[in-house]
């Protein structure tokens, strides 16, 4: 499904570069659950960063399903994030003003999902997760690990 081919990722940093990434070769299969670890500032982030493409690489190649991302065009990377990854990220990036179900169907509004599915979705997947009895709170309502 995914595989990094001598990613390399350089950044310019003053006179210099900065090599964020020095040739990354790694292959997930199907439905593998994954843990990557390592020291601050070994490129963790950088890498998960171009998976889920935020980031671009400098060389290598991002195979996805079989196809090279060297030519992706814009279009190709938002169909991507919008129908094959998911980000969780450190801070919560959850709307203040909105319920916690306003904040999950506001995902869905961005991938074109009706109101009407949308609202089914976002209640079905927040019961799944334990937080049916949590729609109408307000993100300051919860505790960190309901966020």
């Amino acid at each position: 499904m995914l595989e990094l081919k001598d990613i390399k990722k350089d950044y310019p940093a003053g006179d210099g570069i900065v090599h964020a990434l020095k040739g990354i070769d790694l292959k997930f299969r199907s439905n593998e659950f994954v843990s990557i670890l390592g020291p601050s500032g070994c490129g963790k982030t950088t890498m998960l960063n171009i998976i889920g493409g935020l980031d671009q690489y400098t060389s290598g190649d991002l195979i996805i399903n079989g196809r090279s991302t060297k030519n992706f065009k814009d279009r190709d990377w938002d169909s991507y994030r919008n129908h094959s990854i998911g980000f969780v990220f450190q801070s919560y990036n959850l709307i203040s003003h909105q319920t916690v179900l306003q904040n999950v169907e506001l995902a869905l509004t961005l991938s074109g999902v009706s109101k009407s599915e949308r609202k089914s979705r976002a209640i079905a997947a927040l019961e799944e997760v334990g937080l049916g009895n949590q729609l109408k709170k307000k993100p300051s309502e919860m505790s960190g690990g309901q966020m």
